[in-house]
């Protein structure tokens, strides 16, 4: 998956350096945090929460990202599903997937960061290792609760990465891929490894239909090709679409283009009419009707707002 989408997106994704300006709308947080790194970045949340506007626009970027919420909430949405995030909590976001966040509370305190795979390919680390950690995998369940007991010794960790961030020093980028590999098996215990486990054959169904979603909406348009790849008929699939959200089979299609379609306005250089061709060569007349009816925009007002 993260191959196919990296294939895909290398032109159109958020360069690590460009993020602090799209999360905050503003240049204070290059005033905050005038050191940025490709590679890894962490820094209290509460320093920049201030500057942001809710809901960011959906994006994606080509490194992993994560937040600890020590006091506070926040919501975010990864592809087609959203997540609450509540104190002593983790949220994980792996690299190509779709974020959005959409809220978060004026209290919050906590930590952001992101870091790329590549910490982990020098002779110290197994980068193979890492990638197998539930949590970073594209469509794992990305939260990972934290017990008041063992709070402290994360936020010592995470303590521990923020000071070796800011101090820039040499030799820092190996003393940081070694906290985070501490951090990330401190966490491991509390995975709840069955999370996102559909509970029925329905759950389950709708589950594969998204992940399929996100793999080929631009290949495929027509919820029949879906259900032949589930090796259902298209009835089948509406079925138990409807019972477990409530909406139907096209409606989750829809949405997932409307997400993709947003994430090209704000992240690509493409005109409105490229955009359209690429969602199985529509008119770009259609494409604004229809991306007018679900966000009471036109394309070109989206792409201008902020």
């Amino acid at each position: 998956m993260q191959k196919y989408l990296k294939n895909d997106w290398e032109a159109n994704l958020i360069d690590p350096n460009q993020l602090g300006k799209f999360v905050t709308q503003s240049n204070e947080y290059d005033t905050l945090y005038p050191t940025l790194h490709e590679k890894f970045k962490v820094n209290r949340i509460e320093k920049f929460r201030p500057h942001m506007k809710f809901p960011l626009p959906p994006h994606r970027k080509p490194v992993h990202d994560f937040i600890f919420i020590e006091k506070g909430s926040a919501k975010r949405s990864m592809g087609l599903d959203s997540y609450h995030i509540t104190e002593n909590t983790f949220c994980f976001l792996p690299a190509y997937q779709i974020l959005a966040d959409e809220t978060m509370t004026e209290d919050i305190k906590g930590y952001y960061g992101h870091f790329s795979i590549e910490l982990f390919t020098s002779k110290f680390f197994q980068k193979e290792a890492i990638e197998r950690l539930p949590f970073l995998r594209y469509n794992a369940f990305p939260v990972v609760k934290v017990p008041k007991e063992s709070v402290t010794s994360i936020l010592s960790t995470l303590r521990r990465l923020e000071i070796e961030f800011d101090a820039g020093a040499p030799n820092g980028i190996d003393i940081i891929s070694a906290h985070l590999l501490v951090l990330f098996m401190e966490l491991d215990p509390y995975i709840e490894r069955q999370a996102n486990t559909p509970k029925d054959s329905n759950s389950y169904i709708v589950q594969r239909y998204k992940d399929l979603l996100i793999e080929h909406i631009y290949n495929y348009q027509k919820v029949a090709d879906y259900a032949s790849m589930l090796s259902i008929t298209p009835n089948h699939l509406n079925r138990c679409v409807k019972k477990t959200l409530g909406k139907t089979a096209r409606d989750v299609l829809f949405d997932m283009f409307l997400l993709e379609a947003k994430v090209l306005l704000k992240q690509s250089n493409l005109s409105i009419s490229e955009i359209a061709y690429k969602f199985g060569n529509r008119d770009s007349s259609d494409f604004a009707r229809f991306f007018k009816s679900k966000t009471k925009m036109s394309p070109k007002e989206y792409r201008q707002e902020h």
